[in-house]
């Protein structure tokens, strides 16, 4: 275990929001597991114990089907936050099993391989007409443009929400994403707390409107689940409909401008994949990888585990750095370099274990077809200006990539 007051590891830092991984480096070769008191959270940063970790039930991405508040020495939330709180705690990425079980096993029939395949035509043609707009307008910013309408679009049709409802969808989650940072401020809280209301108003009564008129969308088709074992309550439907859409959105959104902005500063490797797009499979891993879209999880310990010596205490918080596991030199060969024919690949930017991202099929389609789209309608594309990172560290991104094409 090593103490971070002289380690460059700080998630408020703009520098280090940046660039994290020199500071993920320096973790690594320090040891493997570190005490953060600012965020009070172990910190993991080898890819074989955020691995191994993902898959331990001694740890849970919940602790209250087991324990009270008190038990592990937590306050309960503050009272104006509970419209957060109930709709983040009913989805399935932060309850454990049985309710996670129940819910996924639901869930996951949108998601077979067989309906993902399905929906590779349209995802595709989307971004065909995306991209095509982009060039008839000569350029314009990469992320408004192209990487944030198309996954939108897609689960907002998977959902059911009608085109014109689709506007607030983006803003919603990105304040209820804005959460999800550590220690998010008042302001932040706030924010969350009204989009919280506001999107569970708006698929209340789109849930009303579902019963009444069934289509051929999720939500009727978790409305229409007739066994027992599986319904959902109103607030699980509710709560599930918002991850799926944050979960459907947020790390593609942010891996397709991560990606593409590696790609421009690294122009070998971007000829090289405009000489031969057969790499696309292969780059699409290799940029999640290189620049993680999500880059860390947390676990609670529900029961006291050992980590290199150092004992984890049951009530602890850890915080599993992917960005950090991602360039393990014990796993990836020349992990800062970009590598778009690398093979072995074992990033764990979908996460892995019971929580493993469950669009994971459905967003490499995603990343792949906008990928596509670009190198063959716009193959001179060219950053033509400095980008602007959101001053966020756990959910890496853009906020706006200006191109010409």
């Amino acid at each position: 275990m090593t103490a971070l007051s002289d380690l460059a590891f700080d998630p408020w830092d703009p520098a280090f929001v940046a660039d994290p991984y020199p500071a993920f480096a320096e973790l690594r070769s320090r040891g493997r597991v570190h005490y953060y008191e600012p965020s009070d959270q172990w910190l993991v940063p080898h890819h074989a114990d955020v691995s191994a970790l993902l898959r331990d039930r001694r740890l849970g991405r919940t602790y209250r089907h087991r324990f009270a508040h008190e038990d592990f020495g937590r306050a309960p939330h503050p009272p104006e936050q509970e419209p957060f709180h109930t709709l983040n705690d009913h989805g399935m990425l932060d309850l454990e099993p049985p309710d996670h079980t129940r819910i996924r096993r639901l869930v996951s029939k949108a998601f077979t391989p067989r309906t993902v395949e399905r929906l590779k035509p349209y995802v595709c043609g989307l971004a065909d007409d995306l991209v095509d707009r982009l060039v008839a307008a000569g350029g314009g910013d990469l992320l408004r443009d192209v990487a944030e309408p198309l996954p939108v679009a897609v689960i907002a049709e998977m959902l059911g929400i009608p085109e014109s409802d689709r506007g607030p969808l983006r803003p919603w989650s990105a304040e209820i994403c804005g959460m999800y940072e550590l220690n998010p401020s008042e302001e932040t809280a706030a924010k969350a707390v009204r989009a919280s209301l506001d999107f569970s108003d708006y698929l209340r009564g789109l849930i009303a409107a579902r019963r009444k008129e069934p289509g051929e969308d999720l939500i009727s088709g978790l409305i229409a689940a007739h066994d027992e074992d599986d319904r959902l309550t109103e607030q699980e439907m509710i709560s599930t409909c918002v991850l799926l859409l944050n979960a459907g959105h947020e790390a593609t959104v942010n891996a397709t401008t991560n990606g593409w902005l590696a790609l421009f500063r690294n122009p070998d490797r971007l000829a090289a994949l405009r000489a031969d797009h057969s790499l696309v499979p292969s780059a699409v891993e290799e940029l999640m990888r290189y620049d993680t879209p999500l880059q860390l999880f947390e676990r609670w310990v529900l029961d006291e585990i050992e980590l290199d010596g150092t004992v984890l205490p049951r009530g602890a918080e850890v915080a599993l750095l992917f960005g950090s596991a991602n360039h393990d030199p014990a796993v990836f060969t020349a992990p800062d370099r970009l590598d778009l024919t690398r093979r072995d690949n074992p990033h764990i930017s979908f996460s892995a274990g019971i929580h493993y991202c469950i669009g994971a099929p459905l967003a490499r389609i995603e990343l792949a077809a906008s990928m596509r789209s670009l190198l063959e309608r716009a193959p001179a594309l060219r950053l033509v200006a400095e980008p602007r990172r959101r001053p966020h560290f756990v959910m890496r991104g853009l906020e706006e990539l200006t191109v010409e094409t």
